[in-house]
Protein backbone atom coordinates (compact mmCIF):
# COMPACT_ATOMS: atom_id res chain seq x y z
CA UNK A 1 0.00 0.00 0.00
CA UNK A 2 2.48 2.66 0.79
CA UNK A 3 4.85 1.57 -1.87
CA UNK A 4 2.00 2.11 -3.86
CA UNK A 5 1.03 5.57 -2.66
CA UNK A 6 4.62 6.48 -2.88
CA UNK A 7 4.88 5.48 -6.98
CA UNK A 8 1.68 7.76 -7.16
CA UNK A 9 3.26 10.88 -5.43
CA UNK A 10 6.24 10.15 -7.43
CA UNK A 11 4.21 9.82 -10.42
CA UNK A 12 2.48 12.92 -9.62
CA UNK A 13 5.57 15.40 -8.75
CA UNK A 14 7.04 13.92 -12.55
CA UNK A 15 3.60 15.31 -14.40
CA UNK A 16 3.80 18.24 -12.42
CA UNK A 17 7.63 19.21 -13.50
CA UNK A 18 6.68 17.82 -17.34
CA UNK A 19 3.66 20.21 -17.21
CA UNK A 20 5.34 23.02 -15.90
CA UNK A 21 8.29 22.36 -18.16
CA UNK A 22 6.02 22.77 -21.19
CA UNK A 23 4.78 26.17 -19.57
CA UNK A 24 7.55 27.56 -20.74
CA UNK A 25 8.46 31.77 -20.30
CA UNK A 26 5.00 31.41 -18.78
CA UNK A 27 6.25 29.44 -15.67
CA UNK A 28 8.99 31.23 -15.63
CA UNK A 29 7.43 34.41 -15.20
CA UNK A 30 4.91 33.30 -12.83
CA UNK A 31 8.20 31.77 -10.59
CA UNK A 32 10.02 34.74 -10.99
CA UNK A 33 6.99 36.65 -9.11
CA UNK A 34 6.89 34.04 -6.74
CA UNK A 35 10.63 34.50 -6.13
CA UNK A 36 10.40 38.24 -5.98
CA UNK A 37 7.79 37.97 -3.11
CA UNK A 38 9.21 35.46 -1.13
CA UNK A 39 12.80 37.30 -1.04
CA UNK A 40 11.22 40.48 -0.10
CA UNK A 41 9.66 38.26 2.58
CA UNK A 42 13.01 36.71 4.05
CA UNK A 43 14.79 39.95 3.34
CA UNK A 44 12.80 42.87 5.28
CA UNK A 45 12.13 40.63 8.56
CA UNK A 46 15.86 40.08 8.42
CA UNK A 47 16.61 43.92 7.89
CA UNK A 48 14.09 44.81 10.68
CA UNK A 49 15.26 42.18 12.94
CA UNK A 50 19.34 43.42 12.19
CA UNK A 51 17.82 47.30 12.40
CA UNK A 52 16.37 46.46 15.99
CA UNK A 53 19.37 44.86 17.21
CA UNK A 54 21.49 47.70 16.26
CA UNK A 55 19.38 50.63 17.44
CA UNK A 56 19.56 48.37 21.05
CA UNK A 57 23.23 48.54 20.79
CA UNK A 58 23.62 52.12 21.58
CA UNK A 59 22.40 51.83 24.57
CA UNK A 60 24.03 48.36 25.80
CA UNK A 61 27.22 49.76 26.89
CA UNK A 62 25.48 52.31 29.22
CA UNK A 63 23.92 49.60 30.58
CA UNK A 64 19.37 48.97 31.54
CA UNK A 65 20.98 49.47 35.54
CA UNK A 66 22.37 53.40 34.92
CA UNK A 67 20.60 56.03 35.84
CA UNK A 68 21.52 59.60 34.29
CA UNK A 69 19.95 62.73 36.51
CA UNK A 70 19.69 66.38 34.87
CA UNK A 71 18.79 69.46 37.03
CA UNK A 72 16.79 71.92 34.21
CA UNK A 73 15.62 75.35 36.40
CA UNK A 74 12.45 75.79 37.40
CA UNK A 75 10.06 77.91 35.27
CA UNK A 76 13.14 77.91 32.65
CA UNK A 77 15.06 80.25 33.85
CA UNK A 78 19.12 80.97 34.24
CA UNK A 79 19.90 80.09 37.92
CA UNK A 80 23.09 78.29 38.05
CA UNK A 81 23.29 75.33 39.29
CA UNK A 82 24.76 74.53 42.76
CA UNK A 83 28.31 73.17 43.32
CA UNK A 84 28.04 70.39 45.64
CA UNK A 85 25.55 67.54 46.40
CA UNK A 86 25.64 65.54 49.70
CA UNK A 87 25.70 61.90 47.38
CA UNK A 88 26.14 60.09 50.61
CA UNK A 89 22.71 61.49 51.92
CA UNK A 90 21.31 60.19 47.94
CA UNK A 91 23.00 56.55 48.53
CA UNK A 92 21.05 56.45 52.40
CA UNK A 93 18.14 57.16 51.56
CA UNK A 94 17.64 54.87 48.34
CA UNK A 95 18.73 51.47 48.92
CA UNK A 96 20.39 49.23 45.84
CA UNK A 97 22.96 52.30 44.89
CA UNK A 98 25.94 50.26 44.20
CA UNK A 99 27.60 53.47 42.95
CA UNK A 100 26.97 57.45 42.47
CA UNK A 101 29.25 60.09 41.15
CA UNK A 102 28.27 64.03 40.28
CA UNK A 103 30.04 66.08 37.48
CA UNK A 104 30.62 69.16 36.09
CA UNK A 105 31.73 70.51 32.48
CA UNK A 106 33.85 72.88 30.72
CA UNK A 107 35.57 72.90 27.91
CA UNK A 108 38.44 74.39 25.92
CA UNK A 109 42.26 73.69 25.07
CA UNK A 110 44.89 72.13 26.37
CA UNK A 111 48.32 72.02 25.51
CA UNK A 112 50.97 69.45 26.01
CA UNK A 113 54.86 69.76 24.55
CA UNK A 114 53.11 72.50 21.99
CA UNK A 115 50.65 70.34 20.71
CA UNK A 116 47.22 71.39 21.52
CA UNK A 117 43.87 69.69 21.36
CA UNK A 118 39.96 70.91 22.65
CA UNK A 119 38.88 68.60 25.41
CA UNK A 120 36.08 68.65 27.76
CA UNK A 121 37.24 69.24 31.43
CA UNK A 122 34.90 67.31 33.76
CA UNK A 123 35.05 67.70 37.34
CA UNK A 124 34.14 64.87 38.86
CA UNK A 125 33.69 62.87 42.11
CA UNK A 126 35.48 59.96 43.00
CA UNK A 127 33.21 56.96 42.17
CA UNK A 128 32.15 58.64 38.80
CA UNK A 129 34.39 56.04 36.83
CA UNK A 130 32.16 53.12 38.65
CA UNK A 131 29.22 54.74 37.79
CA UNK A 132 30.08 55.30 33.99
CA UNK A 133 31.85 52.28 33.82
CA UNK A 134 34.91 54.05 32.66
CA UNK A 135 38.09 51.17 32.26
CA UNK A 136 41.35 52.58 33.05
CA UNK A 137 44.28 51.28 31.16
CA UNK A 138 47.01 53.06 32.73
CA UNK A 139 47.59 54.32 36.23
CA UNK A 140 44.52 55.00 38.56
CA UNK A 141 41.14 57.11 38.48
CA UNK A 142 41.15 60.40 40.90
CA UNK A 143 39.95 59.22 44.60
CA UNK A 144 38.96 61.49 47.64
CA UNK A 145 42.56 62.19 48.59
CA UNK A 146 43.04 64.13 45.37
CA UNK A 147 40.66 67.27 46.75
CA UNK A 148 42.94 69.56 46.42
CA UNK A 149 45.43 68.00 43.93
CA UNK A 150 46.55 69.22 40.21
CA UNK A 151 45.68 65.49 39.10
CA UNK A 152 44.01 64.00 35.93
CA UNK A 153 43.04 61.40 34.06
CA UNK A 154 43.29 61.84 30.03
CA UNK A 155 40.88 59.76 28.03
CA UNK A 156 42.15 57.53 24.79
CA UNK A 157 41.26 59.49 22.41
CA UNK A 158 42.80 62.71 23.76
CA UNK A 159 45.77 61.17 24.85
CA UNK A 160 46.56 59.72 21.39
CA UNK A 161 45.66 62.76 19.77
CA UNK A 162 48.38 64.76 22.28
CA UNK A 163 50.59 62.14 21.73
CA UNK A 164 53.54 61.34 18.75
CA UNK A 165 54.78 57.91 17.96
CA UNK A 166 58.07 59.39 19.34
CA UNK A 167 56.71 61.47 22.65
CA UNK A 168 53.51 59.21 23.34
CA UNK A 169 51.20 60.97 26.71
CA UNK A 170 52.22 58.86 29.47
CA UNK A 171 51.66 58.92 33.12
CA UNK A 172 53.33 61.12 35.02
CA UNK A 173 53.47 63.79 32.03
CA UNK A 174 52.13 67.81 32.43
CA UNK A 175 49.26 69.01 30.40
CA UNK A 176 48.64 72.71 30.38
CA UNK A 177 45.36 74.66 31.20
CA UNK A 178 45.41 78.20 31.46
CA UNK A 179 47.74 79.12 33.75
CA UNK A 180 47.84 75.54 35.68
CA UNK A 181 49.68 72.27 35.16
CA UNK A 182 47.64 68.78 35.97
CA UNK A 183 49.91 66.01 36.46
CA UNK A 184 48.35 62.49 34.52
CA UNK A 185 47.70 59.78 37.11
CA UNK A 186 45.62 57.90 34.84
CA UNK A 187 44.57 57.21 31.21
CA UNK A 188 41.54 55.23 30.52
CA UNK A 189 40.38 52.23 27.58
CA UNK A 190 39.08 53.21 24.48
CA UNK A 191 35.85 52.68 24.88
CA UNK A 192 32.21 52.94 22.65
CA UNK A 193 30.51 55.78 22.59
CA UNK A 194 27.73 55.82 25.11
CA UNK A 195 24.89 58.20 23.60
CA UNK A 196 23.00 59.30 26.81
CA UNK A 197 26.14 59.84 29.35
CA UNK A 198 26.38 63.28 29.15
CA UNK A 199 30.14 63.10 28.37
CA UNK A 200 32.24 60.26 26.18
CA UNK A 201 35.25 59.14 28.26
CA UNK A 202 37.38 59.10 25.42
CA UNK A 203 37.18 62.64 24.77
CA UNK A 204 37.43 64.15 28.51
CA UNK A 205 39.92 65.09 30.48
CA UNK A 206 39.06 63.97 34.36
CA UNK A 207 40.22 66.45 37.60
CA UNK A 208 38.58 66.51 40.88
CA UNK A 209 35.78 68.30 41.46
CA UNK A 210 37.16 70.66 44.06
CA UNK A 211 39.67 71.89 41.39
CA UNK A 212 37.21 73.03 38.80
CA UNK A 213 37.83 76.53 39.77
CA UNK A 214 41.35 76.43 38.97
CA UNK A 215 39.92 76.32 34.75
CA UNK A 216 36.50 77.74 35.47
CA UNK A 217 35.04 80.50 37.95
CA UNK A 218 31.68 79.34 38.53
CA UNK A 219 31.36 75.82 38.06
CA UNK A 220 28.19 73.62 38.59
CA UNK A 221 27.04 70.57 38.85
CA UNK A 222 25.60 69.47 35.25
CA UNK A 223 24.37 65.84 35.84
CA UNK A 224 24.32 62.87 38.27
CA UNK A 225 25.02 59.60 37.49
CA UNK A 226 23.74 56.36 39.26
CA UNK A 227 24.37 52.96 38.80
CA UNK A 228 22.10 50.45 40.69
CA UNK A 229 23.57 47.08 42.23
CA UNK A 230 22.11 43.70 40.52
CA UNK A 231 18.35 42.97 40.85
CA UNK A 232 17.09 46.42 41.78
CA UNK A 233 13.55 47.98 40.20
CA UNK A 234 14.77 50.99 38.19
CA UNK A 235 12.09 52.68 38.12
CA UNK A 236 11.71 52.86 41.69
CA UNK A 237 15.07 53.82 42.31
CA UNK A 238 14.19 56.44 39.79
CA UNK A 239 11.48 57.83 41.80
CA UNK A 240 13.41 57.53 44.91
CA UNK A 241 16.75 58.96 43.94
CA UNK A 242 14.62 62.14 42.12
CA UNK A 243 12.92 62.30 45.64
CA UNK A 244 16.32 62.38 47.50
CA UNK A 245 17.92 64.93 45.07
CA UNK A 246 15.16 67.17 45.22
CA UNK A 247 14.83 67.66 48.97
CA UNK A 248 18.94 69.45 48.22
CA UNK A 249 17.56 71.58 45.64
CA UNK A 250 15.00 74.94 45.33
CA UNK A 251 15.63 76.40 42.30
CA UNK A 252 16.12 73.17 40.12
CA UNK A 253 14.15 70.30 39.33
CA UNK A 254 14.93 67.09 38.62
CA UNK A 255 15.00 64.82 35.11
CA UNK A 256 15.76 61.39 35.59
CA UNK A 257 16.28 59.48 32.50
CA UNK A 258 15.44 55.78 32.65
CA UNK A 259 17.79 53.56 29.97
CA UNK A 260 15.49 50.63 29.95
CA UNK A 261 12.36 52.48 29.37
CA UNK A 262 13.99 53.91 26.22
CA UNK A 263 15.18 50.47 25.24
CA UNK A 264 11.03 49.58 25.79
CA UNK A 265 10.08 52.29 23.44
CA UNK A 266 12.76 51.47 20.97
CA UNK A 267 11.56 48.01 20.91
CA UNK A 268 8.19 48.71 20.34
CA UNK A 269 8.95 50.89 17.54
CA UNK A 270 11.13 48.56 15.86
CA UNK A 271 8.80 46.02 16.03
CA UNK A 272 6.49 48.08 14.60
CA UNK A 273 8.71 49.03 11.61
CA UNK A 274 9.26 45.43 11.55
CA UNK A 275 5.25 44.36 11.07
CA UNK A 276 5.08 47.63 8.20
CA UNK A 277 8.12 45.97 6.35
CA UNK A 278 6.53 42.32 6.32
CA UNK A 279 3.38 44.09 5.43
CA UNK A 280 5.37 45.27 2.38
CA UNK A 281 6.40 41.72 1.66
CA UNK A 282 3.40 40.13 1.68
CA UNK A 283 1.86 42.55 -0.51
CA UNK A 284 4.58 41.60 -3.07
CA UNK A 285 4.41 37.95 -1.99
CA UNK A 286 0.52 38.06 -2.99
CA UNK A 287 1.09 39.33 -6.10
CA UNK A 288 3.59 36.66 -7.21
CA UNK A 289 0.47 34.45 -5.90
CA UNK A 290 -1.91 35.94 -8.47
CA UNK A 291 0.68 35.24 -10.79
CA UNK A 292 0.47 31.65 -9.68
CA UNK A 293 -2.98 31.59 -10.32
CA UNK A 294 -2.72 33.18 -13.79
CA UNK A 295 -0.55 30.87 -15.03
CA UNK A 296 -2.69 27.73 -13.84
CA UNK A 297 -5.40 28.98 -15.02
CA UNK A 298 -4.23 29.24 -18.53
CA UNK A 299 -2.63 25.79 -17.81
CA UNK A 300 -6.23 24.43 -17.17
CA UNK A 301 -7.86 25.81 -20.41
CA UNK A 302 -4.99 25.03 -22.59
CA UNK A 303 -5.50 20.80 -20.93
CA UNK A 304 -9.15 20.31 -21.16
CA UNK A 305 -8.77 17.82 -23.94
CA UNK A 306 -6.35 16.20 -21.52
CA UNK A 307 -8.75 16.60 -18.62
CA UNK A 308 -11.24 14.67 -20.63
CA UNK A 309 -9.15 11.48 -21.40
CA UNK A 310 -8.32 11.42 -17.66
CA UNK A 311 -11.59 11.31 -16.39
CA UNK A 312 -12.69 8.97 -19.41
CA UNK A 313 -10.06 6.51 -18.10
CA UNK A 314 -11.58 6.17 -14.83
CA UNK A 315 -9.77 9.43 -12.90
CA UNK A 316 -12.01 10.89 -10.20
CA UNK A 317 -12.78 14.91 -9.58
CA UNK A 318 -9.82 14.67 -6.43
CA UNK A 319 -7.51 13.11 -8.94
CA UNK A 320 -7.45 16.27 -11.45
CA UNK A 321 -7.89 18.43 -8.34
CA UNK A 322 -4.53 17.25 -6.84
CA UNK A 323 -3.09 17.28 -9.83
CA UNK A 324 -3.29 20.68 -10.72
CA UNK A 325 -3.03 21.72 -6.91
CA UNK A 326 0.64 19.84 -6.81
CA UNK A 327 1.81 21.69 -10.36
CA UNK A 328 0.94 25.31 -8.06
CA UNK A 329 2.23 24.27 -4.79
CA UNK A 330 5.34 22.57 -6.80
CA UNK A 331 6.11 25.98 -8.46
CA UNK A 332 5.65 28.04 -5.04
CA UNK A 333 7.99 25.71 -3.77
CA UNK A 334 10.87 26.21 -6.14
CA UNK A 335 10.25 29.89 -5.87
CA UNK A 336 10.28 29.80 -1.80
CA UNK A 337 13.68 28.20 -2.09
CA UNK A 338 15.19 30.71 -4.57
CA UNK A 339 13.64 33.45 -2.90
CA UNK A 340 14.96 32.20 0.76
CA UNK A 341 18.76 32.02 -0.45
CA UNK A 342 17.88 35.85 -2.21
CA UNK A 343 16.16 37.30 0.38
CA UNK A 344 18.95 36.19 3.02
CA UNK A 345 21.67 37.19 0.66
CA UNK A 346 20.08 41.05 -0.08
CA UNK A 347 19.38 41.12 3.94
CA UNK A 348 23.52 40.05 4.72
CA UNK A 349 24.48 43.01 1.83
CA UNK A 350 22.13 45.43 3.29
CA UNK A 351 23.41 45.13 6.93
CA UNK A 352 27.13 44.78 5.37
CA UNK A 353 26.16 48.73 3.22
CA UNK A 354 24.77 49.72 6.20
CA UNK A 355 27.83 49.09 8.53
CA UNK A 356 25.49 46.62 11.25
CA UNK A 357 26.43 42.96 12.46
CA UNK A 358 24.07 40.60 10.43
CA UNK A 359 22.29 38.06 12.69
CA UNK A 360 19.17 35.61 11.40
CA UNK A 361 15.55 36.35 12.68
CA UNK A 362 14.66 33.35 13.77
CA UNK A 363 11.46 33.80 12.29
CA UNK A 364 12.43 34.73 8.90
CA UNK A 365 13.06 31.67 6.89
CA UNK A 366 10.04 29.47 8.74
CA UNK A 367 7.84 32.57 7.43
CA UNK A 368 8.93 33.29 4.30
CA UNK A 369 9.09 29.73 2.75
CA UNK A 370 5.80 28.97 5.00
CA UNK A 371 3.93 32.04 4.06
CA UNK A 372 4.94 31.52 0.46
CA UNK A 373 3.89 28.08 0.22
CA UNK A 374 0.54 29.05 1.55
CA UNK A 375 0.49 31.72 -1.36
CA UNK A 376 0.98 28.87 -3.93
CA UNK A 377 -1.94 26.23 -2.13
CA UNK A 378 -4.33 29.57 -1.63
CA UNK A 379 -4.00 31.09 -5.00
CA UNK A 380 -3.76 27.36 -7.09
CA UNK A 381 -7.14 26.03 -5.12
CA UNK A 382 -9.57 27.88 -7.40
CA UNK A 383 -7.64 26.73 -10.64
CA UNK A 384 -7.53 23.05 -9.58
CA UNK A 385 -10.62 22.84 -8.67
CA UNK A 386 -12.13 24.31 -11.55
CA UNK A 387 -9.94 21.58 -13.54
CA UNK A 388 -11.83 18.69 -11.34
CA UNK A 389 -15.47 20.31 -12.47
CA UNK A 390 -14.97 19.90 -16.03
CA UNK A 391 -17.37 17.52 -17.55
CA UNK A 392 -15.84 15.14 -19.52
CA UNK A 393 -17.74 15.39 -22.67
CA UNK A 394 -16.80 18.97 -22.83
CA UNK A 395 -13.51 18.90 -22.59
CA UNK A 396 -13.25 16.39 -25.24
CA UNK A 397 -14.69 18.59 -27.38
CA UNK A 398 -11.85 20.50 -27.29
CA UNK A 399 -9.33 20.52 -30.62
Amino acid sequence: MSLRVEQSLSQLLHEAFVSLRTLGKRSVLALLGIVIGSSSVVALINIGHNAAVDAAMIFKDMGTDTLVVQFPPKGGGNRTMRTQLDLDAVRQAVPGIAHIGALSLFSGPMVFHGRTTNANFVGSTPDLHQAMRLDIREGRFLSSFDANETYAVVGAKVAQTLGTPGDPLKLGDRVRINDYLFQIVGILHEQPRAMLMPIQGGESLFIPAEGMRRIYATPAISNVVIRAAPGQDMERMARDAAAALQRQLTDHTVDIQVPQQMIDGMTRQSRTFAYLLLALGAISLVGGGVGVMNVMLMNVSERRREIGIRMALGARQRDIRNLFLLEAVTLTAVGALCGAVLGMTAAWLYAWLSGWAFSLAVAALPLGVGSTLLVGLFFGIYPAVSASRLQPVEALRDE
